[in-house]
């Protein structure tokens, strides 16, 4: 005899269809359910809690902070006057705006080279593939250090220059892996049939295999869009010049208060605005790109990353 063992069915949970449970599983007991909800609120608590923080003290006055004594949790005379301050045109509005010229110019750079490089090198045909291969490997694992590295930029004349925040960490090996896994799962067919029909390396690349690949190109977009956002050593590395530091150095000299900057250092000395509001402002600026952008590109993670990684 033949056993017969029943397909998964769909279960209802207050009106909501849950995931097909296979029949070797048991039915979570009330007490399973309960501990989940609570570690899950406990973390989203401990993720929640420092931003509300951060952000409260951020939008509190002077006199508030002085009566909480620092961090401020419970909302109270909120105002805006930290950020006015912010963005009234000083060094902050100058850093924030390098800091956005330099992930969108640098992104642009990084994805352009990754992805042409990954679709070269999931071409096993293509002309010294397992060569080129092994030397990227070979970088995740040596490298010549960080003096020969300054040395280098140095001789380049790249100091003092905004490229000297974007071609020393332009390329990622571990993304062109990702990526060059993505693209190996694509079906060899549709590379044929596009030859076939007269399409070059390039068109096939564009109209082929980058429209198949969105989920991917996605996460690896996002990865180096926040490397190049929250980067804060080449600068402090290759700049002297403090106008053209990006938004990262400048929080960590206001987080420090090693310097203010120039216009709010008086209104800090003058009683008119709190430096710990200061400082939470620029954080909240610093998090707020990351925060607005990560919840649109959430969605391809599962998908874009270990399709990559796991099938390549």
């Amino acid at each position: 005899m033949t056993a017969v063992i029943d397909e998964p069915t769909t279960r209802k949970v207050r009106g909501w269809a849950a995931p097909p449970r296979p029949v070797w599983e048991e039915a979570p007991t009330g007490a399973g359910l309960a501990g989940k909800g609570i570690v899950l609120a406990l973390a989203c608590l401990a993720v929640v809690f420092p931003l509300w923080i951060v952000i409260v003290t951020s939008l509190s006055t002077r006199r508030t902070i002085d009566e909480a004594g620092g961090l401020v949790m419970v909302p109270k005379d909120i105002t805006f006057i930290a950020y006015q301050e912010l963005l009234s045109g000083g060094q902050v509005t100058r850093a924030a705006l390098v800091s956005i010229g330099v992930t969108l110019v640098g992104t642009l750079f990084s994805m352009t080279v990754s992805v042409l490089c990954a679709y070269g090198l999931s071409r096993t045909d293509s002309l010294g593939h397992r060569w080129i291969l092994m030397t990227l490997l070979a970088t995740m694992f040596f490298s010549a250090g960080l003096i020969p590295t300054y040395l280098l930029v140095q001789t380049l004349g790249l100091t003092d220059s905004y490229l000297a925040l974007i071609l020393p960490s332009a390329i990622s090996v571990f993304n062109i892996l990702v990526l060059r896994g993505f693209f190996m799962n694509i079906s060899q067919e549709l590379v044929d049939s596009a030859r076939i029909d007269g399409a070059g390396d390039f068109r096939i690349l564009w109209q082929i295999v980058m429209p198949l690949s969105r989920a991917v190109i996605a996460v690896i977009t996002l990865f180096y869009a926040v490397g190049y956002w929250s980067a804060w050593f080449n600068a402090s590395l290759y700049l002297n010049d403090q106008n053209m530091l990006p938004l990262q150095n400048v929080m960590i000299q206001l987080v420090q208060k090693q310097e203010a900057p120039v216009g709010l250092g008086q209104a800090i000395r003058t009683g008119q605005l709190s430096g710990l509001a200061v400082q939470m402002a620029v954080m909240v600026m610093a998090l707020l790109p990351v925060a607005v952008l990560s919840p649109f590109v959430q969605k391809h993670f599962k998908k874009g990353m270990l399709t990559g990684a796991v099938k390549g």
